[in-house]
This record gives C-alpha cells, structure tokens and sequence, in this order.
C-alpha cells in the first residue's frame, strides 16, 4: 500500500503543478481539500482525470468522489480495490 501511496503522491504533484512540494510534504492522511492540502474544485477535476489516465478509473457520480478523494490514504485505497491499469 506504501508504493501506491508514494505513486500517487508524486503523480498529484505533477497533475497539480505543485512544483515547489515533495512527496514527504503532503500528509497522507490530512484532507485534500479545505484544511490539509488546500486544494479546489478544479484541482477535483484533475484528480479524477488523474484517476482515469493513470488507473483506469472512472467515477460514476460526483458523490462517490467526495469519499475517495478525502485524502491520500482514501484515493490508495480505493485504487487498490477498483484499478484495472
């Protein structure tokens, strides 16, 4: 679980743009968005393109992303449940 951790760590980095951070600077466990990570609603459609071009992911509704992208941890887990890439 550690190594999808990582890959997504450092694929959010390069989705977001976030060139200044390292994987070592976002808490897996903090939110992703509000407190935590700060991130927006266009930053929630980059991690659901994230998802589908590096995981083969595609989210069904808007609702189910709210759970999966709560942080790091929640969007690994649910990768390692539901890739097919």
């Amino acid at each position: 679980m550690q190594d999808i951790i990582l890959e997504l760590k450092e694929n959010i980095i390069k989705a977001l743009n976030l060139e200044d951070m390292s994987p070592a600077d976002i808490d897996e466990n903090a939110p992703l968005f509000g407190d935590g990570l700060g991130l927006d609603s266009i930053d929630a459609l980059e991690l659901i393109v994230l998802m589908e071009k590096n995981y083969g992911i595609k989210l069904r509704s808007p609702n189910e992303g709210k759970e999966i992208f709560e942080s790091v941890v929640s969007m690994a887990e649910y990768i390692k449940a539901n890739r097919t890439k």
